[in-house]
């Protein structure tokens, strides 16, 4: 169905095709290829346009990497092509790539039909919080006008404009608003764009397609999710979330409005069946819905980074403990278990049982498992040290050793096969230092990073009782019982666990939601029933491990504050609350 006019030279029926793809920053050719191939689909289907997610020649979000006057010049060359293929008759195209005017650069939008460029429009409201800075290299357009499409017009803001009226107002007179997005996920974000959605819907009497970009990049997760509300704000079609997507919505005119024809293959309910509210209340235990999105959020986050980086798989030390079979879990979802290499790397104080943990829980994952035991290393290395230590009681220094030690041999494994190494440090502990700089906080990645420890044991227990739509591991069993309830320990001195140095993880959590989630003073936390003594403990444990934070390696962002674009504090910091 493509577009036909009325008498009036308005079009009445409309076919749009949605094309949630994923992009790979910076890989001009190849997103150009998938821009080709996603019309070809639409084509098929006889869409009359198709609607692409934000900046998707180029990936988002680019960064310095539009600053290069090269890739400026690669994207020209991308545009012209693709402006050349719609001369043959097929779809129209929405595509998104920076523009550079008279040296200036920005977030454009650019509409090829029939051989030609038949508009530009430009990003006005450009957001510079959080994870975004893209004040930092593009110019704000000017208020966007209508384009004029085979008798309609399109509103085209770009993602930040209708976070705020001012586009869409501007865009009043349009038939559609149609809105390419880059919009990263985290928990509870569903709801907030939806009913962002709905307002602008309200404000314009406008119907409204919200699309969105899908895969991994970096730390930032894009969840897809692209959805259709009709004028009143009624949701009216969505794309499934965590998946790729070409899919057409029709739009017929309904006296003077156009409306959008729901469709059984756009189902609503994809998209209302994840609208959560995180951690209500001040609690720490997330639900099952939010469950299963953080789990599918770090599965496509570790396989895109793995995958758009090249690398043959990963490498992960296996503990016996928690952290370290779940992070196995998901890679083992992500990549397949041929592509995920397990080590055990024991030490004179790993108890059998631990060891056992692990052997039983890569035998659940279908994934083989190495032993590469330390102690002796280990005892060459303090030997080394003893001269220097003579007369000084053991400390973490001894315990310190053991961490780096493992990481040597993770990281000898890497060098030589090329694996990545899988780190497995969770929320909790990377914000109070209790991890080894150069030990287990060696490598590439990580899936925990913003994973609070109470949501390790929930999400362990969850996929032991449900395997998510795409995952490359088994059903059922997958983490032995034994690691999700005995107490955790690092094994580092004999009969140690972690609540030797940290408060309960319950306790802790609850404390680092209000300083890191809400950034409230430590007397707020306090009034919820802390000791105020504990928690301004917890505080200063979280601000002196920012030297350990920045050193860490990049994980996926889950929550609304990640430990690292969401939260940029100084390392040298001497402000305590008083």
């Amino acid at each position: 169905m493509v577009s036909s006019q009325s008498v009036a030279g308005r079009s009445d029926t409309f076919r749009l095709a949605l094309a949630q793809i994923n992009p790979t920053v910076g890989d001009i050719k190849g997103n150009t290829a998938l821009v080709r191939a996603a019309r070809a689909t639409a084509a098929a289907d006889g869409a009359a346009l198709v609607a692409f997610p934000e900046l998707v020649l180029t990936g988002y979000p680019p960064e310095d990497l539009v600053l290069r006057p090269s890739l400026l010049a690669a994207v020209e060359d991308a545009l012209d092509a693709l402006k050349a293929d719609t001369a043959d008759g097929g779809p129209a195209l929405l595509v998104t790539a920076p523009t550079r005017t008279e040296g200036t650069v920005y977030n454009a939008v650019f509409l090829l039909a029939d051989g030609k460029v038949e508009a530009v429009r430009t990003k006005h409201e450009l957001p510079n919080y959080g994870v975004f800075d893209e004040k930092r290299v593009f110019t704000a357009g000017p208020l966007p006008a209508p384009i004029e499409f085979r008798g309609l017009k399109l509103g085209v803001p770009i993602c930040e404009d209708i976070w705020f009226p001012t586009v869409s107002n501007a865009l009043a007179d349009s038939d559609i608003l149609i809105v390419p997005n880059g919009s990263p996920f985290e928990l509870g974000k569903v709801g907030q764009r939806l009913e962002l959605a709905r307002e602008r819907a309200a404000e314009t009497g406008l119907p409204l397609v919200y699309l969105n970009q899908i895969g991994g990049q970096d730390e930032l997760v894009f969840d897809g999710g692209s959805f259709v509300v009709d004028a009143e704000g009624t949701l009216a079609a969505a794309l499934p979330a965590w998946a790729e997507a070409v899919k057409t919505v029709d739009f017929r005119r309904d006296g003077d409005r156009l409306v959008p024809v729901a469709a059984a293959a756009l189902q609503p309910e994809l998209l209302t069946g994840r609208m959560t509210e995180p951690f209500a209340n001040g609690s720490t235990s997330p639900t099952e819905a939010d469950l299963a999105e953080i789990y599918a959020a770090m599965v496509l986050g570790l396989r895109d980074y793995v995958r758009k980086n090249r690398f043959p798989g990963v490498v992960l030390g296996m503990s016996g403990g928690i952290d370290s079979a779940l992070s196995a879990a998901v890679a083992v979802d992500a990549l397949g278990a041929e592509n995920v290499h397990l080590v055990r790397l024991p030490s004179r104080y790993t108890s059998d049982a631990s060891q056992d943990d692990a052997s039983e829980c890569a035998a659940l994952l279908g994934a083989e498992i190495v032993t590469l035991p330390i102690a002796d290393g280990v005892s060459a290395l303090e030997a080394t040290l003893a001269p220097l230590f003579a007369g000084r009681a053991p400390d973490t220094t001894e315990e310190n050793l053991q961490a780096r030690a493992r990481g040597i041999l993770l990281m000898a494994l890497s060098n030589k096969f090329g694996w990545m190494v899988l780190t497995t440090g969770n929320k909790s502990e990377m914000s109070v230092g209790y991890a080894t700089l150069y030990g287990d906080m060696c490598g590439g990645y990580s899936v925990l990073k913003d994973v609070y420890k109470t949501t390790v044991f929930a999400l362990s227990a969850w996929r032991n009782r449900d395997r998510p739509d795409g995952a490359l591991g088994p059903d059922g069993l997958v983490i032995p019982e034994a690691i999700i309830t005995k107490p955790p320990t690092a094994e580092l001195r004999p009969n140690q666990t972690d609540q030797d140095s940290l408060p309960p993880y319950d306790v802790l959590d609850a404390i680092l939601l209000g300083l890191v989630e809400r950034e409230e003073p430590a007397a707020t936390i306090a009034d919820r029933g802390f000791p105020i003594a504990l928690v301004k403990r917890v505080q200063h444990m979280l601000y002196i491990a920012e030297y350990k934070r920045r050193q860490a390696p990049p994980g996926v962002k889950i929550s609304r504050r990640n430990l690292s674009r969401d939260r940029r504090y100084p390392i040298t910091n001497a402000f305590r609350d008083q």
